[in-house]
């Protein structure tokens, strides 16, 4: 898979569970029929969103996006939608080629060490899915545990 695939797909999974959790939220408040919208549409939205910024960084720090795109394409996350032209956007200014990082010692050695540790998950790919994994359910834990965005 390339960067550009794996970016693709959680941008528009992330405005996927977007669209599914403002359905929810219209059942909720508006038709006022059900709360289970919200309850499963908000979990699956909120472990995509974390999905999406863990990809994003993965991606933009292998494809040497600056500081601003990367930022950019966080920011992209909190409206609905925008993570979509976000990608394309990034696509039609040409931020994505293969992988580009690799572990020390190689000619394209991560030099930074916020790339070393990029390298390292890239130069072990289902290693690095699996800490992807754990670090979303941790993370997905920790917003359990302080709570919604919104309170009660």
């Amino acid at each position: 898979m390339t960067p550009q695939d794996l970016f693709r797909r959680v941008a528009t999974a992330e405005a996927v569970t977007w669209a599914l959790l403002l359905i929810g939220m219209f059942l909720k408040y508006v038709t006022e029929t059900t709360e289970l919208g919200v309850t499963v549409f908000g979990m699956a939205h909120g472990v995509v969103f974390l999905t999406y910024v863990l990809v994003t960084l993965v991606v933009g720090t292998d494809q040497g996006w600056t500081t601003g795109r990367i930022v950019r394409g966080l920011l992209a996350s909190i409206p609905p939608f925008v993570t979509v032209p976000f990608d394309r956007a990034v696509e039609r200014t040409g931020g994505f080629g293969p992988w580009r990082l690799r572990p020390p010692g190689s000619p394209q050695a991560a030099r930074a060490p916020h790339e070393r540790v990029v390298a390292t998950l890239l130069a072990h790919p289902g290693r690095g899915a699996a800490i992807g994994v754990v670090a979303v359910a941790v993370l997905t834990a920790v917003a359990l545990a302080v709570g919604p965005p919104v309170g009660k």
